[in-house]
C-alpha cells in the first residue's frame, strides 16, 4: 500500500480517489472547494490538505484530475504546487485531458526535480469512475508506468502504456474523435426512427445486435429518447477536448472534417443552454 495524494474531486476524481482509499492506500486529497474535500474525508477517511503542495508532501504518487491546461499548471507549479512538495523519486500521474504540449512542459519541470511523470487520461465517464472500470491510456517512461500501474488498477478496466510522455493524451484525442462522430450518427439514427413513427426501443433492440451496435447505443438510447441529458460527460468539456483535437490536427497536418462539424453542433447545443448536458444531447438540436 502506498502514500498517495489526489488533486481534484470532480465527478471523476471523487470516486477515483475513493477507490484508492478502499484499496487500502493512505490518501490525502486536495480540492479547490475545501467543503468537497471535507465531504470526501467524511465518506472515505484519509486527510484533506489546503494546498496541492501540502497534499503532495511525502507522497509516493500524486494523482490529478482537474479541468484544463491552466488548472493543471496551477496545481503542479508555483510555491503551493504539487511539484514543490514532492520528493525525488515520486511519480506524478495526470488523469486530466489536456494538450500534449502542456503535458510535455510539465513533464520537463517534473524531471528537473527528479519527479517521474505519467500522463494518463481516462475514458469511461462518470459511471466508469464510480464502478472502477475506466480505460486509462498512458504516456511516460516504462519504469514510472510500471510503478504507477498497480495503483491505477484500483479504478481501471484497462491501463496501457502507449508511448513516451504525451502519448496518453494523443490516444485520448483518438478516443474523443471516435466518440464525436459516433454520437452524432446515433443521434441522427434515433431521430430518424422517431420521426418515421418507429419505436426507438424496438429499433435499437434489432440494430444493436448487428454492426450498428455500440456502447453509446446500449447505454444512452433510452435517455436520449426521453430527452434526459444528465448522465455523464458535459458538453463544455467535450468542446474543450475537441478543441485540443482540432488544434493538434492542424499542427500535424491531419484533416478532421467530421470532428470539426460535430464540434459546431455541440456549440449549437451550448447555445440552447446545454453546457452541462451530457454529450448524448446532440439529439436535442435535431428536435428543434
Amino acid at each position: 500500500m502506498a502514500k498517495l495524494a489526489f488533486l481534484g474531486l470532480g465527478v471523476m476524481g471523487y470516486p477515483m480517489a475513493g477507490h484508492l482509499a478502499k484499496a487500502g492506500h493512505e490518501v490525502t486529497v486536495y480540492n479547490r472547494s475545501g467543503a468537497k474535500a471535507d465531504k470526501w474525508v467524511s465518506e472515505f477517511g484519509g486527510k484533506a490538505a489546503p494546498t496541492p503542495r501540502e497534499a503532495a508532501s511525502g507522497a509516493e504518487f500524486v494523482m490529478a484530475c482537474v479541468g484544463n491546461d491552466d488548472d493543471l499548471r496551477s496545481v503542479c507549479t508555483g510555491d503551493d504546487g504539487a511539484f514543490a512538495g514532492m520528493e525525488k523519486g515520486a511519480v506524478f500521474v495526470d488523469h486530466t485531458t489536456v494538450s500534449a504540449r502542456v503535458t510535455r512542459e510539465l513533464a520537463e519541470a517534473a524531471a528537473a526535480g527528479g519527479i517521474g511523470y505519467v500522463d494518463a487520461p481516462i475514458s469511461g465517464g462518470q459511471a466508469g469512475a464510480e464502478n472502477g472500470q475506466l480505460s486509462v491510456m498512458c504516456g511516460g517512461d516504462q519504469a514510472d508506468f510500471d510503478r504507477a500501474a498497480p495503483v491505477i488498477d484500483a479504478y481501471a478496466k484497462i491501463c496501457r502504456l502507449m508511448g513516451p510522455v504525451g502519448a496518453g493524451q494523443t490516444t485520448k484525442m483518438c478516443n474523443q474523435i471516435a466518440i464525436a462522430g459516433l454520437v452524432q450518427g446515433l443521434s441522427e439514427s434515433l431521430r430518424f426512427a422517431e420521426a418515421s413513427g418507429l419505436k426507438i426501443e424496438d429499433v435499437v433492440e434489432v440494430i444493436s445486435q448487428g454492426a450498428a451496435g455500440s456502447w453509446q447505443m446500449e447505454n444512452r438510447h433510452k435517455t436520449m429518447a426521453a430527452g434526459e441529458f444528465d448522465h455523464g460527460f458535459a458538453v463544455d468539456w467535450m468542446r474543450k477536448d475537441l478543441g485540443i483535437c482540432l488544434a493538434t490536427a492542424d499542427d500535424i497536418g491531419v484533416s478532421l472534417p467530421v470532428t470539426a462539424l460535430v464540434d459546431q453542433f455541440y456549440k449549437e447545443v451550448q447555445g440552447m443552454g446545454g453546457n452541462r448536458w451530457d454529450t448524448s444531447s446532440l439529439i436535442a438540436r435535431l428536435r428543434r
